[in-house]
Protein backbone atom coordinates (compact mmCIF):
# COMPACT_ATOMS: atom_id res chain seq x y z
CA UNK A 1 0.00 0.00 0.00
CA UNK A 2 1.08 3.76 -0.93
CA UNK A 3 -0.07 6.28 1.61
CA UNK A 4 -1.26 9.60 0.33
CA UNK A 5 1.89 11.27 2.17
CA UNK A 6 3.91 9.07 0.28
CA UNK A 7 2.56 9.75 -2.86
CA UNK A 8 2.93 13.54 -2.20
CA UNK A 9 5.87 13.78 -1.17
CA UNK A 10 7.29 11.79 -4.10
CA UNK A 11 5.07 13.78 -6.80
CA UNK A 12 6.77 16.86 -5.05
CA UNK A 13 9.91 15.59 -5.38
CA UNK A 14 9.48 14.68 -9.14
CA UNK A 15 8.13 18.39 -9.73
CA UNK A 16 11.15 19.75 -8.12
CA UNK A 17 13.44 17.65 -9.96
CA UNK A 18 12.32 17.49 -13.35
CA UNK A 19 9.35 20.03 -13.43
CA UNK A 20 6.08 18.12 -13.77
CA UNK A 21 3.68 18.97 -11.48
CA UNK A 22 1.26 15.57 -11.07
CA UNK A 23 -0.53 17.45 -7.77
CA UNK A 24 -3.74 17.30 -9.14
CA UNK A 25 -3.61 14.24 -10.85
CA UNK A 26 -6.39 11.26 -9.41
CA UNK A 27 -4.57 9.83 -6.72
CA UNK A 28 -5.69 5.97 -7.17
CA UNK A 29 -4.29 6.15 -10.41
CA UNK A 30 -1.35 7.58 -9.51
CA UNK A 31 -0.96 4.82 -6.69
CA UNK A 32 -1.82 2.46 -9.18
CA UNK A 33 1.06 3.54 -11.70
CA UNK A 34 3.59 3.28 -8.69
CA UNK A 35 2.76 -0.29 -7.73
CA UNK A 36 2.99 -1.50 -11.58
CA UNK A 37 6.67 0.35 -11.72
CA UNK A 38 7.47 -1.59 -8.68
CA UNK A 39 6.46 -4.70 -9.64
CA UNK A 40 7.94 -4.32 -12.57
CA UNK A 41 11.91 -3.42 -11.74
CA UNK A 42 10.86 -6.06 -8.43
CA UNK A 43 11.02 -2.93 -6.16
CA UNK A 44 10.18 -3.86 -2.22
CA UNK A 45 9.72 -0.29 -0.97
CA UNK A 46 8.74 3.39 -2.54
CA UNK A 47 12.34 4.46 -1.32
CA UNK A 48 13.84 2.04 -3.55
CA UNK A 49 11.76 3.78 -6.86
CA UNK A 50 12.47 7.29 -4.91
CA UNK A 51 16.27 6.83 -5.06
CA UNK A 52 15.94 5.81 -8.72
CA UNK A 53 14.11 8.20 -10.50
CA UNK A 54 15.68 11.24 -8.63
CA UNK A 55 18.91 10.13 -9.95
CA UNK A 56 18.13 7.99 -13.36
CA UNK A 57 16.28 10.82 -16.20
CA UNK A 58 16.22 7.87 -18.55
CA UNK A 59 14.84 5.60 -16.03
CA UNK A 60 12.35 8.36 -15.17
CA UNK A 61 11.58 9.33 -18.83
CA UNK A 62 10.50 5.14 -19.09
CA UNK A 63 8.53 5.50 -15.97
CA UNK A 64 6.42 8.00 -17.32
CA UNK A 65 4.85 5.25 -18.84
CA UNK A 66 4.38 3.16 -16.38
CA UNK A 67 2.45 6.62 -14.48
CA UNK A 68 -0.05 7.12 -17.11
CA UNK A 69 -1.22 4.17 -19.17
CA UNK A 70 -1.49 5.09 -22.72
CA UNK A 71 -4.80 3.43 -24.22
CA UNK A 72 -5.39 3.87 -27.49
CA UNK A 73 -6.46 1.75 -30.78
CA UNK A 74 -7.06 2.37 -34.78
CA UNK A 75 -10.48 3.10 -35.03
CA UNK A 76 -10.94 2.87 -31.51
CA UNK A 77 -14.72 3.42 -30.71
CA UNK A 78 -15.87 3.08 -34.40
CA UNK A 79 -19.05 5.18 -34.28
CA UNK A 80 -16.81 8.09 -33.64
CA UNK A 81 -15.06 7.90 -36.12
CA UNK A 82 -18.44 7.02 -38.70
CA UNK A 83 -20.04 10.43 -36.78
CA UNK A 84 -17.08 12.72 -37.64
CA UNK A 85 -17.02 11.53 -41.22
CA UNK A 86 -20.66 11.53 -42.34
CA UNK A 87 -21.95 14.86 -40.01
CA UNK A 88 -19.24 16.78 -38.41
CA UNK A 89 -16.53 17.59 -40.57
CA UNK A 90 -18.71 18.12 -43.48
CA UNK A 91 -20.41 20.58 -40.73
CA UNK A 92 -17.32 22.76 -40.50
CA UNK A 93 -17.47 22.80 -44.56
CA UNK A 94 -13.85 24.11 -44.43
CA UNK A 95 -11.42 23.21 -47.49
CA UNK A 96 -8.53 22.35 -44.86
CA UNK A 97 -8.45 21.82 -41.28
CA UNK A 98 -6.60 22.24 -37.93
CA UNK A 99 -6.76 19.03 -35.58
CA UNK A 100 -5.03 18.33 -32.44
CA UNK A 101 -5.00 15.01 -30.95
CA UNK A 102 -3.67 15.59 -27.33
CA UNK A 103 -2.41 12.59 -25.33
CA UNK A 104 -1.73 10.82 -28.87
CA UNK A 105 -0.01 8.58 -27.42
CA UNK A 106 1.42 5.83 -29.96
CA UNK A 107 -0.05 7.86 -32.61
CA UNK A 108 -3.04 5.18 -33.49
CA UNK A 109 -5.60 7.47 -33.21
CA UNK A 110 -3.69 10.24 -35.25
CA UNK A 111 -3.48 7.82 -38.22
CA UNK A 112 -6.95 6.87 -37.66
CA UNK A 113 -7.71 10.67 -38.50
CA UNK A 114 -5.64 11.12 -41.64
CA UNK A 115 -7.42 8.33 -43.15
CA UNK A 116 -10.84 9.55 -42.45
CA UNK A 117 -9.61 12.59 -43.89
CA UNK A 118 -8.60 10.79 -47.25
CA UNK A 119 -12.12 10.02 -47.51
CA UNK A 120 -13.55 13.19 -47.42
CA UNK A 121 -10.31 14.26 -49.90
CA UNK A 122 -9.15 15.94 -47.03
CA UNK A 123 -5.61 14.52 -46.55
CA UNK A 124 -3.52 16.91 -48.30
CA UNK A 125 -5.00 19.92 -47.56
CA UNK A 126 -4.90 19.23 -43.17
CA UNK A 127 -2.53 19.58 -40.35
CA UNK A 128 -2.79 17.57 -37.44
CA UNK A 129 -0.52 18.11 -34.11
CA UNK A 130 -0.63 15.10 -31.99
CA UNK A 131 1.55 16.00 -28.58
CA UNK A 132 2.03 13.48 -25.12
CA UNK A 133 4.07 14.07 -22.17
CA UNK A 134 5.92 10.66 -23.06
CA UNK A 135 8.65 10.56 -25.33
CA UNK A 136 8.98 7.11 -25.32
CA UNK A 137 5.03 7.21 -26.65
CA UNK A 138 5.85 9.85 -29.06
CA UNK A 139 8.69 8.03 -30.85
CA UNK A 140 6.71 4.75 -31.59
CA UNK A 141 3.68 7.04 -33.06
CA UNK A 142 6.37 8.72 -35.15
CA UNK A 143 7.55 5.71 -35.99
CA UNK A 144 3.84 4.44 -36.74
CA UNK A 145 5.24 1.12 -36.60
CA UNK A 146 2.78 -1.66 -34.76
CA UNK A 147 3.33 -5.52 -34.16
CA UNK A 148 0.71 -7.70 -36.27
CA UNK A 149 -0.61 -8.95 -32.86
CA UNK A 150 -1.52 -5.57 -32.03
CA UNK A 151 -2.82 -4.75 -35.23
CA UNK A 152 -5.36 -7.95 -35.72
CA UNK A 153 -6.59 -6.58 -32.19
CA UNK A 154 -7.84 -3.79 -34.38
CA UNK A 155 -9.00 -5.49 -37.21
CA UNK A 156 -12.84 -5.22 -35.42
CA UNK A 157 -13.64 -1.71 -35.45
CA UNK A 158 -11.49 -1.15 -38.74
CA UNK A 159 -14.03 -3.21 -40.64
CA UNK A 160 -16.86 -1.64 -38.81
CA UNK A 161 -15.57 1.22 -40.52
CA UNK A 162 -14.54 0.10 -43.93
CA UNK A 163 -16.22 -3.45 -44.15
CA UNK A 164 -14.66 -3.78 -48.21
CA UNK A 165 -11.01 -2.61 -47.41
CA UNK A 166 -7.81 -3.88 -45.96
CA UNK A 167 -5.50 -3.50 -43.67
CA UNK A 168 -2.74 -3.58 -46.35
CA UNK A 169 -4.36 -0.76 -47.96
CA UNK A 170 -3.43 1.46 -45.10
CA UNK A 171 -0.05 -0.62 -44.04
CA UNK A 172 2.95 -1.75 -45.01
CA UNK A 173 3.44 -5.13 -43.76
CA UNK A 174 6.87 -7.09 -42.90
CA UNK A 175 7.69 -10.33 -40.65
CA UNK A 176 6.14 -9.37 -37.36
CA UNK A 177 5.12 -5.81 -37.63
CA UNK A 178 3.48 -3.21 -40.12
CA UNK A 179 4.19 0.71 -40.69
CA UNK A 180 1.55 3.14 -41.47
CA UNK A 181 2.30 4.18 -45.57
CA UNK A 182 4.45 7.45 -45.54
CA UNK A 183 1.05 9.19 -47.13
CA UNK A 184 -0.55 9.37 -43.96
CA UNK A 185 2.70 11.00 -41.32
CA UNK A 186 3.83 13.70 -43.71
CA UNK A 187 0.92 16.26 -42.63
CA UNK A 188 1.50 15.24 -39.05
CA UNK A 189 3.31 17.04 -36.29
CA UNK A 190 4.52 15.05 -33.25
CA UNK A 191 6.10 17.22 -30.12
CA UNK A 192 5.93 16.60 -26.51
CA UNK A 193 3.66 18.62 -24.79
CA UNK A 194 2.27 18.68 -21.43
CA UNK A 195 -1.22 19.60 -20.50
CA UNK A 196 -1.20 20.58 -16.94
CA UNK A 197 1.72 23.03 -17.80
CA UNK A 198 2.29 23.89 -21.69
CA UNK A 199 0.50 26.71 -23.53
CA UNK A 200 -0.73 26.12 -27.02
CA UNK A 201 -0.16 28.74 -29.35
CA UNK A 202 -2.76 27.46 -32.19
CA UNK A 203 -6.34 27.41 -33.30
CA UNK A 204 -8.19 24.11 -33.96
CA UNK A 205 -10.95 23.37 -36.12
CA UNK A 206 -10.95 19.87 -33.98
CA UNK A 207 -9.54 18.90 -30.79
CA UNK A 208 -9.07 15.32 -29.65
CA UNK A 209 -8.63 14.35 -25.86
CA UNK A 210 -9.61 10.91 -25.22
CA UNK A 211 -9.50 9.15 -21.68
CA UNK A 212 -6.83 11.93 -20.69
CA UNK A 213 -9.04 13.50 -17.70
CA UNK A 214 -9.47 10.36 -15.96
CA UNK A 215 -6.25 10.80 -14.73
CA UNK A 216 -7.13 14.59 -13.70
CA UNK A 217 -9.28 16.11 -10.38
CA UNK A 218 -11.71 18.36 -10.44
CA UNK A 219 -8.90 20.92 -10.90
CA UNK A 220 -7.27 19.93 -12.62
CA UNK A 221 -10.04 19.36 -15.45
CA UNK A 222 -11.13 22.84 -15.23
CA UNK A 223 -7.27 24.04 -15.96
CA UNK A 224 -7.24 21.56 -18.87
CA UNK A 225 -10.62 22.25 -20.56
CA UNK A 226 -9.61 25.98 -20.14
CA UNK A 227 -6.88 25.41 -22.76
CA UNK A 228 -8.77 23.22 -24.64
CA UNK A 229 -11.65 25.91 -25.37
CA UNK A 230 -9.21 28.56 -25.55
CA UNK A 231 -7.56 26.46 -28.24
CA UNK A 232 -10.37 25.85 -30.69
CA UNK A 233 -11.71 28.01 -33.30
CA UNK A 234 -15.35 29.08 -32.95
CA UNK A 235 -17.66 26.76 -33.51
CA UNK A 236 -14.57 23.64 -33.45
CA UNK A 237 -15.32 20.24 -32.06
CA UNK A 238 -13.88 18.50 -28.95
CA UNK A 239 -14.19 15.31 -28.53
CA UNK A 240 -13.09 13.29 -25.14
CA UNK A 241 -12.81 9.58 -24.40
CA UNK A 242 -16.02 7.21 -23.10
CA UNK A 243 -14.27 7.26 -19.68
CA UNK A 244 -14.16 10.68 -19.79
CA UNK A 245 -16.82 12.56 -17.41
CA UNK A 246 -17.55 16.41 -18.27
CA UNK A 247 -17.26 18.02 -15.19
CA UNK A 248 -20.13 21.85 -14.53
CA UNK A 249 -17.72 23.73 -15.76
CA UNK A 250 -16.76 22.10 -18.57
CA UNK A 251 -20.49 22.74 -19.59
CA UNK A 252 -20.27 26.38 -19.70
CA UNK A 253 -17.66 25.92 -22.52
CA UNK A 254 -18.78 23.38 -24.57
CA UNK A 255 -22.22 21.73 -25.70
CA UNK A 256 -23.13 18.40 -26.07
CA UNK A 257 -23.22 18.00 -30.02
CA UNK A 258 -23.23 13.73 -29.32
CA UNK A 259 -23.71 12.35 -25.90
CA UNK A 260 -23.32 8.61 -27.12
CA UNK A 261 -20.15 9.58 -29.45
CA UNK A 262 -18.89 12.12 -26.57
CA UNK A 263 -18.32 15.06 -28.61
CA UNK A 264 -18.69 18.38 -28.10
CA UNK A 265 -18.64 21.62 -29.46
CA UNK A 266 -17.45 25.24 -28.26
CA UNK A 267 -19.68 27.35 -26.91
CA UNK A 268 -19.48 31.16 -28.13
CA UNK A 269 -19.58 34.02 -25.36
CA UNK A 270 -23.00 34.46 -26.32
CA UNK A 271 -24.13 31.18 -25.27
CA UNK A 272 -22.54 30.90 -21.98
Amino acid sequence: MISDEELTALMQAINNRYGLDFTNYESTSLKRGIIRLMLKHNMESIIELWSLVLKDNEFFLGAIDDLLVNLTELFRNPDVWINLRDKVIPLLASKSLNIWHAGCSTGEEVYTMNIVLETLNLLNRSSLTATDLSTKALNKAKNGDYSLITLKQYLVPFLKFFPDRKMEDYFDFKDKHATIKSKYSTNVTFKKHNLVMDPMNQKFDIIFCRNVMIYFDEKLKNSVLNLLHSSLKEGGYLIIGYYDIMPEHGKTLFGIYDVKTRIYRKLSPVNK
